[in-house]
Protein backbone atom coordinates (compact mmCIF):
# COMPACT_ATOMS: atom_id res chain seq x y z
CA UNK A 1 0.00 0.00 0.00
CA UNK A 2 1.12 3.63 -1.07
CA UNK A 3 1.43 5.75 1.99
CA UNK A 4 -0.09 9.24 0.18
CA UNK A 5 0.09 12.07 1.90
CA UNK A 6 -1.88 15.53 1.34
CA UNK A 7 -0.51 18.21 2.98
CA UNK A 8 -3.41 20.88 3.81
CA UNK A 9 -1.74 23.91 3.45
CA UNK A 10 -2.94 27.13 5.08
CA UNK A 11 -4.74 29.25 2.20
CA UNK A 12 -5.33 26.10 0.09
CA UNK A 13 -7.85 26.08 -2.59
CA UNK A 14 -11.01 23.77 -1.34
CA UNK A 15 -11.75 22.59 -4.98
CA UNK A 16 -7.97 21.41 -5.26
CA UNK A 17 -8.24 19.53 -2.07
CA UNK A 18 -11.88 18.34 -3.05
CA UNK A 19 -10.40 17.39 -6.80
CA UNK A 20 -7.22 15.09 -5.08
CA UNK A 21 -9.15 13.60 -2.83
CA UNK A 22 -12.03 12.59 -5.23
CA UNK A 23 -9.76 10.92 -7.90
CA UNK A 24 -7.43 9.19 -5.34
CA UNK A 25 -11.13 7.71 -3.42
CA UNK A 26 -11.75 6.63 -6.57
CA UNK A 27 -9.09 4.76 -7.61
CA UNK A 28 -9.38 2.98 -4.40
CA UNK A 29 -12.44 2.53 -5.23
CA UNK A 30 -11.53 0.35 -7.88
CA UNK A 31 -9.27 -2.10 -6.22
CA UNK A 32 -12.19 -2.51 -3.43
CA UNK A 33 -14.81 -3.80 -6.05
CA UNK A 34 -12.48 -5.75 -7.15
CA UNK A 35 -11.92 -7.45 -3.49
CA UNK A 36 -8.13 -5.77 -3.16
CA UNK A 37 -7.77 -3.21 -0.64
CA UNK A 38 -7.20 -0.24 -1.38
CA UNK A 39 -3.97 1.17 -3.28
CA UNK A 40 -3.52 4.61 -1.55
CA UNK A 41 -3.46 5.06 2.57
CA UNK A 42 -4.77 8.26 2.57
CA UNK A 43 -3.43 10.63 5.39
CA UNK A 44 -3.76 14.02 5.47
CA UNK A 45 -1.73 16.43 7.18
CA UNK A 46 -1.72 20.06 8.82
CA UNK A 47 0.95 22.32 9.94
CA UNK A 48 -1.31 23.39 13.55
CA UNK A 49 -4.05 21.60 13.39
CA UNK A 50 -6.64 21.86 16.14
CA UNK A 51 -6.84 18.35 18.65
CA UNK A 52 -9.16 16.24 17.12
CA UNK A 53 -9.70 17.96 14.12
CA UNK A 54 -11.23 16.51 11.05
CA UNK A 55 -11.09 17.34 7.06
CA UNK A 56 -14.46 15.67 6.15
CA UNK A 57 -13.94 12.09 6.91
CA UNK A 58 -10.04 12.41 7.69
CA UNK A 59 -8.68 12.96 10.58
CA UNK A 60 -6.08 15.18 10.94
CA UNK A 61 -2.44 14.76 11.50
CA UNK A 62 0.15 17.37 12.25
CA UNK A 63 3.09 17.74 10.40
CA UNK A 64 4.99 17.61 13.99
CA UNK A 65 4.68 14.02 14.10
CA UNK A 66 6.96 12.41 11.48
CA UNK A 67 5.01 9.79 9.70
CA UNK A 68 7.27 8.48 6.57
CA UNK A 69 5.14 8.61 3.27
CA UNK A 70 6.20 7.76 -0.40
CA UNK A 71 3.98 10.29 -1.88
CA UNK A 72 3.16 13.67 -0.84
CA UNK A 73 0.85 15.88 -2.66
CA UNK A 74 0.47 19.98 -2.35
CA UNK A 75 -2.50 21.26 -3.57
CA UNK A 76 -2.96 24.66 -5.09
CA UNK A 77 -3.38 28.20 -3.20
CA UNK A 78 -6.43 30.36 -2.95
CA UNK A 79 -7.06 33.20 -5.09
CA UNK A 80 -5.03 36.31 -3.44
CA UNK A 81 -1.36 36.56 -2.58
CA UNK A 82 0.28 33.42 -3.56
CA UNK A 83 4.13 35.46 -1.46
CA UNK A 84 1.63 35.64 2.04
CA UNK A 85 0.15 32.20 1.35
CA UNK A 86 4.02 30.78 1.27
CA UNK A 87 4.56 32.72 4.15
CA UNK A 88 2.22 31.27 6.36
CA UNK A 89 3.18 27.96 5.37
CA UNK A 90 6.84 28.32 6.24
CA UNK A 91 6.58 25.30 9.03
CA UNK A 92 6.00 23.15 6.33
CA UNK A 93 9.28 23.25 4.79
CA UNK A 94 11.42 21.81 7.17
CA UNK A 95 8.77 18.61 7.14
CA UNK A 96 8.18 18.56 2.95
CA UNK A 97 12.54 18.39 3.18
CA UNK A 98 12.66 15.44 5.67
CA UNK A 99 10.00 13.15 3.88
CA UNK A 100 12.16 14.20 0.51
CA UNK A 101 15.42 13.40 1.85
CA UNK A 102 13.49 9.77 3.24
CA UNK A 103 12.31 8.62 -0.10
CA UNK A 104 8.82 10.73 -0.82
CA UNK A 105 8.19 11.96 -3.92
CA UNK A 106 6.57 15.32 -3.97
CA UNK A 107 3.81 16.79 -6.18
CA UNK A 108 2.39 20.36 -6.32
CA UNK A 109 -0.80 21.14 -8.37
CA UNK A 110 -1.06 24.69 -9.79
CA UNK A 111 0.25 27.09 -7.35
CA UNK A 112 0.95 25.08 -4.78
CA UNK A 113 4.78 25.16 -6.71
CA UNK A 114 4.96 28.23 -4.85
CA UNK A 115 5.19 26.70 -1.66
CA UNK A 116 8.20 23.80 -3.04
CA UNK A 117 9.77 27.08 -4.76
CA UNK A 118 9.97 28.92 -1.49
CA UNK A 119 11.74 25.51 0.28
CA UNK A 120 14.68 25.79 -2.33
CA UNK A 121 13.11 22.18 -3.61
CA UNK A 122 12.72 23.14 -7.09
CA UNK A 123 15.85 25.08 -7.15
CA UNK A 124 17.71 23.15 -10.41
CA UNK A 125 15.10 21.53 -11.52
CA UNK A 126 12.17 21.75 -14.12
CA UNK A 127 8.62 22.58 -12.95
CA UNK A 128 5.44 24.37 -14.25
CA UNK A 129 2.82 26.31 -12.34
CA UNK A 130 -0.42 28.05 -13.51
CA UNK A 131 0.16 30.13 -17.02
CA UNK A 132 -0.89 33.22 -15.61
CA UNK A 133 1.33 32.74 -12.79
CA UNK A 134 4.14 31.33 -14.64
CA UNK A 135 6.57 34.25 -14.95
CA UNK A 136 5.85 35.59 -11.13
CA UNK A 137 7.36 31.82 -10.40
CA UNK A 138 10.21 32.24 -12.57
CA UNK A 139 11.23 35.97 -11.44
CA UNK A 140 10.87 35.52 -7.95
CA UNK A 141 12.93 31.87 -8.04
CA UNK A 142 15.44 32.13 -10.34
CA UNK A 143 16.98 28.40 -10.17
CA UNK A 144 14.30 27.14 -11.26
CA UNK A 145 14.29 25.60 -14.82
CA UNK A 146 10.86 27.14 -15.81
CA UNK A 147 8.29 25.15 -18.28
CA UNK A 148 5.78 27.59 -18.76
CA UNK A 149 3.86 25.90 -21.23
CA UNK A 150 3.94 22.11 -19.84
CA UNK A 151 1.20 20.65 -18.32
CA UNK A 152 3.08 18.55 -15.98
CA UNK A 153 6.74 18.11 -15.52
CA UNK A 154 8.77 15.39 -13.38
CA UNK A 155 12.36 15.79 -12.06
CA UNK A 156 14.45 14.11 -9.25
CA UNK A 157 11.25 12.81 -7.70
CA UNK A 158 9.26 16.15 -7.57
CA UNK A 159 6.11 16.80 -9.73
CA UNK A 160 4.43 19.75 -11.06
CA UNK A 161 1.53 20.54 -12.56
CA UNK A 162 -0.14 23.38 -14.54
CA UNK A 163 -3.27 25.18 -13.61
CA UNK A 164 -6.77 24.28 -12.97
CA UNK A 165 -7.65 20.95 -14.98
CA UNK A 166 -4.13 20.68 -15.56
CA UNK A 167 -4.14 18.90 -11.97
CA UNK A 168 -6.42 15.98 -13.60
CA UNK A 169 -3.30 15.36 -15.97
CA UNK A 170 -0.70 15.28 -13.13
CA UNK A 171 -3.25 12.98 -11.13
CA UNK A 172 -3.48 10.87 -13.93
CA UNK A 173 0.60 10.82 -14.30
CA UNK A 174 0.89 9.42 -10.62
CA UNK A 175 -1.79 6.69 -10.95
CA UNK A 176 -0.07 5.57 -14.08
CA UNK A 177 3.26 5.66 -12.23
CA UNK A 178 1.72 3.70 -9.17
CA UNK A 179 -1.51 1.87 -11.03
CA UNK A 180 -0.66 0.94 -14.48
CA UNK A 181 -2.40 1.76 -17.67
CA UNK A 182 -5.43 0.27 -17.05
CA UNK A 183 -6.36 2.33 -14.22
CA UNK A 184 -4.89 5.36 -15.89
CA UNK A 185 -7.57 4.75 -18.27
CA UNK A 186 -10.61 3.76 -16.16
CA UNK A 187 -10.24 6.42 -13.89
CA UNK A 188 -9.64 9.52 -17.08
CA UNK A 189 -13.06 8.08 -18.16
CA UNK A 190 -14.29 8.49 -14.66
CA UNK A 191 -13.83 11.87 -14.82
CA UNK A 192 -14.34 12.77 -18.30
CA UNK A 193 -10.22 13.93 -19.40
CA UNK A 194 -9.11 14.90 -22.05
CA UNK A 195 -5.80 12.97 -21.86
CA UNK A 196 -4.23 13.98 -24.76
CA UNK A 197 -3.47 17.70 -23.33
CA UNK A 198 0.52 18.34 -24.04
CA UNK A 199 0.38 22.21 -23.36
CA UNK A 200 -1.77 24.80 -21.13
CA UNK A 201 -0.44 27.79 -23.15
CA UNK A 202 -3.85 28.47 -25.12
CA UNK A 203 -4.91 29.27 -21.19
CA UNK A 204 -2.73 31.95 -20.63
CA UNK A 205 -3.93 35.59 -20.21
CA UNK A 206 -2.14 38.75 -21.41
CA UNK A 207 -2.60 40.73 -17.49
CA UNK A 208 0.57 42.82 -17.51
CA UNK A 209 0.85 45.25 -14.60
CA UNK A 210 -0.44 48.71 -14.03
CA UNK A 211 0.69 49.71 -10.58
CA UNK A 212 4.38 49.35 -11.24
CA UNK A 213 4.87 52.87 -10.68
CA UNK A 214 6.65 54.17 -13.33
CA UNK A 215 4.68 57.08 -14.86
CA UNK A 216 6.20 56.79 -18.44
CA UNK A 217 6.40 52.96 -18.93
CA UNK A 218 2.24 53.55 -17.92
CA UNK A 219 2.79 56.32 -20.87
CA UNK A 220 4.13 53.83 -23.10
CA UNK A 221 1.53 50.97 -22.29
CA UNK A 222 -1.69 53.39 -22.67
CA UNK A 223 -0.57 54.05 -26.35
CA UNK A 224 0.45 50.68 -27.22
CA UNK A 225 -3.07 49.23 -26.05
CA UNK A 226 -5.15 52.26 -27.67
CA UNK A 227 -3.07 52.32 -30.99
CA UNK A 228 -2.11 48.03 -31.52
CA UNK A 229 -4.94 48.12 -34.27
CA UNK A 230 -3.29 50.75 -36.43
CA UNK A 231 -0.47 48.49 -37.62
CA UNK A 232 2.09 50.88 -36.82
CA UNK A 233 5.49 49.71 -35.49
CA UNK A 234 6.72 50.07 -32.09
CA UNK A 235 9.22 52.61 -33.34
CA UNK A 236 6.13 54.72 -34.27
CA UNK A 237 3.73 54.34 -31.23
CA UNK A 238 6.63 55.01 -28.40
CA UNK A 239 7.81 58.20 -30.73
CA UNK A 240 6.21 60.83 -28.75
CA UNK A 241 7.36 59.18 -25.41
CA UNK A 242 9.31 61.92 -23.84
CA UNK A 243 12.48 59.41 -23.48
CA UNK A 244 15.27 57.48 -25.77
CA UNK A 245 14.34 54.37 -27.24
CA UNK A 246 16.65 52.55 -25.11
CA UNK A 247 15.93 54.16 -21.71
CA UNK A 248 12.48 53.16 -22.46
CA UNK A 249 13.17 49.58 -23.37
CA UNK A 250 15.17 49.50 -19.98
CA UNK A 251 12.47 50.88 -17.83
CA UNK A 252 9.66 48.72 -19.86
CA UNK A 253 11.77 45.91 -18.61
CA UNK A 254 12.38 46.59 -15.63
CA UNK A 255 9.02 47.56 -14.97
CA UNK A 256 6.54 44.51 -16.55
CA UNK A 257 9.67 42.12 -17.47
CA UNK A 258 9.30 42.12 -21.19
CA UNK A 259 9.90 44.52 -24.24
CA UNK A 260 7.93 47.31 -25.58
CA UNK A 261 7.82 45.10 -28.72
CA UNK A 262 7.33 41.75 -27.05
CA UNK A 263 4.18 43.83 -25.11
CA UNK A 264 2.78 45.17 -28.65
CA UNK A 265 3.03 41.56 -29.91
CA UNK A 266 1.28 39.75 -26.87
CA UNK A 267 -1.44 42.74 -26.79
CA UNK A 268 -2.52 42.27 -30.27
CA UNK A 269 -2.54 38.37 -29.54
CA UNK A 270 -4.91 39.12 -26.91
CA UNK A 271 -7.14 40.98 -28.79
CA UNK A 272 -6.85 38.01 -31.91
CA UNK A 273 -7.95 35.67 -28.72
CA UNK A 274 -10.69 37.57 -28.00
CA UNK A 275 -12.10 38.14 -31.31
CA UNK A 276 -11.63 34.66 -31.72
CA UNK A 277 -13.87 33.46 -28.66
CA UNK A 278 -16.18 36.27 -28.56
CA UNK A 279 -16.90 37.44 -32.37
CA UNK A 280 -17.58 35.28 -35.59
CA UNK A 281 -15.17 37.42 -37.68
CA UNK A 282 -13.19 35.22 -40.27
CA UNK A 283 -9.52 34.71 -39.46
CA UNK A 284 -8.53 37.26 -41.79
CA UNK A 285 -10.64 39.96 -39.82
CA UNK A 286 -9.35 39.27 -36.78
CA UNK A 287 -6.18 39.99 -37.94
CA UNK A 288 -6.53 42.70 -39.38
CA UNK A 289 -7.95 44.40 -36.47
CA UNK A 290 -5.41 42.77 -34.43
CA UNK A 291 -2.92 45.22 -36.19
CA UNK A 292 -1.48 42.70 -38.62
CA UNK A 293 -1.34 43.23 -41.97
CA UNK A 294 0.60 39.49 -43.04
CA UNK A 295 -2.07 36.16 -43.11
CA UNK A 296 1.08 33.91 -42.46
CA UNK A 297 3.39 35.75 -40.09
CA UNK A 298 0.21 36.33 -38.02
CA UNK A 299 -0.73 32.76 -38.12
CA UNK A 300 2.78 31.65 -37.32
CA UNK A 301 3.10 34.63 -34.09
CA UNK A 302 -0.40 33.18 -33.03
CA UNK A 303 0.55 29.36 -32.93
CA UNK A 304 4.11 30.52 -31.53
CA UNK A 305 2.34 32.30 -28.14
CA UNK A 306 -0.54 29.82 -27.48
CA UNK A 307 0.38 26.52 -29.26
CA UNK A 308 -2.65 26.08 -31.58
CA UNK A 309 -3.66 27.89 -34.47
CA UNK A 310 -6.62 30.63 -34.80
CA UNK A 311 -9.06 28.08 -35.96
CA UNK A 312 -7.79 25.33 -32.80
CA UNK A 313 -8.46 28.44 -31.06
CA UNK A 314 -11.78 28.79 -32.25
CA UNK A 315 -13.21 25.41 -31.87
CA UNK A 316 -11.80 25.22 -28.22
CA UNK A 317 -13.34 28.81 -26.85
CA UNK A 318 -15.68 30.32 -29.22
CA UNK A 319 -18.85 31.17 -26.70
CA UNK A 320 -21.74 30.56 -29.50
CA UNK A 321 -19.99 27.09 -30.54
CA UNK A 322 -19.81 25.97 -26.52
CA UNK A 323 -23.45 27.49 -26.14
CA UNK A 324 -24.36 25.31 -28.69
CA UNK A 325 -22.71 22.68 -27.03
CA UNK A 326 -21.42 20.82 -30.49
CA UNK A 327 -17.44 20.23 -28.70
CA UNK A 328 -19.15 19.43 -25.40
CA UNK A 329 -21.54 17.04 -26.41
CA UNK A 330 -19.54 15.09 -28.83
CA UNK A 331 -16.65 15.01 -25.93
CA UNK A 332 -19.19 13.17 -23.54
CA UNK A 333 -20.60 11.22 -26.09
CA UNK A 334 -17.61 9.60 -26.65
CA UNK A 335 -16.84 9.00 -22.81
CA UNK A 336 -18.16 6.20 -20.76
CA UNK A 337 -18.26 5.39 -17.25
CA UNK A 338 -16.53 2.24 -15.97
CA UNK A 339 -17.41 0.89 -12.91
Amino acid sequence: MIQLGLLITNRHRLLSVAAILDVFESVNSFYERANQPHFFQITLFSPDPEPGKFYGAYPMQSINEFARQDLILVPAFGAGDVQLSVKSNQSCIPWLWEQYKNGAELASFCTGAFLLAGAGLLNGKHATTHIDAAEALASNFPDIIMKSNAVVTEDKGIFTSGGATSSFHLMLYLIQRFCGKDLTLRTAKMFAIDMDREQQTYFGTFAPPQNHGDGLVNMAQQKIEKEYQEGSTIEVLIQDIPASRRNVVRRFKQAIGVTPIEYLQRTRIEAAKKLLAQTDQSVLEVMLNSGYNDLKSFRQLFKKSTGVTPKEYRDKFNIARLESGGSWNRRMSSASYLD
